[in-house]
């Protein structure tokens, strides 16, 4: 990656990550990418960092430098149903308000400013985020204006060195979908389920609003 990269990708393994992802490269190209994971304590992380793994080995010689950060202990005292020490992931559609059991408190604002300080390191002058619309009603820092005032908050912190990028923020996940079709994302290879185990429940929140976004663009698994 001659002179560090141009923008760094928050990269989870997931859909709209991987979409993100496929956007940056077609954009970039993937000299000038970073795709960036973090190591936290969620139910799903360790599924979640194989998909990333899986799609980056699918890219093959194509693949950006993928960096994986340890967060672990920024997150041992957060109380949510996402996290290994929190309750049971709730059934039901991702829009029903028992999904706010898996908020964690601050995720985005944490990831976000340890990506700032890392973009601003490697002279990268962009981070991307695929926080999307139909998350918006259960999560608080996927909203458009908690968006715009990290772009801003990133910026001043930054001297105007590094500023966010959020190119689903008005998108839905059936919209994501669509653009991943696109940009050939192999979207077997993402992982969606919040539960710990192998196998996706099919009956979470995350996994109903992955069937219906793949169904919408003719997909089904």
């Amino acid at each position: 990656m001659p002179g560090g990269p141009r923008i760094i990708t928050l990269f989870s393994g997931g859909m709209d990550s991987a979409a993100a992802l496929f956007q940056c490269l077609e954009k970039y190209g993937r000299e000038s990418v970073l795709a960036l994971s973090f190591r936290y304590p969620s139910k799903h992380n360790v599924h979640e960092l194989g998909a990333a793994r899986n799609i980056l080995g699918y890219l093959g010689p194509e693949a950006p430098p993928h960096r994986i950060m340890d967060m672990t202990s920024c997150f041992g005292g957060s109380k949510s149903h996402l996290l290994r020490n929190g309750g049971e992931i709730p059934d039901g559609h991702y829009a029903a308000d028992n999904m706010k059991l898996t908020v964690v408190p601050g995720r985005n604002l944490i990831f976000l400013s340890v990506a700032a300080g890392l973009a601003e390191s490697l002279g990268a002058e962009k981070i991307c985020i695929a926080a999307h619309h139909g998350d918006s009603h259960i999560y608080p820092d996927c909203r458009e204006p908690f968006l715009r005032a990290a772009d801003e908050t990133i910026a001043l912190s930054t001297e105007g060195r590094v500023r966010l990028a959020a190119p689903f923020a008005g998108m839905n996940k059936s919209e994501i979908a669509a653009q991943g079709k696109r940009l050939g994302v192999p979207f077997a290879l993402t992982r969606s389920c919040y539960k710990s185990r192998q196998k996706p429940c099919g009956r979470c929140g995350a996994c109903t609003e992955r069937r219906e976004a793949l169904a919408s663009i003719g997909l089904v698994e």
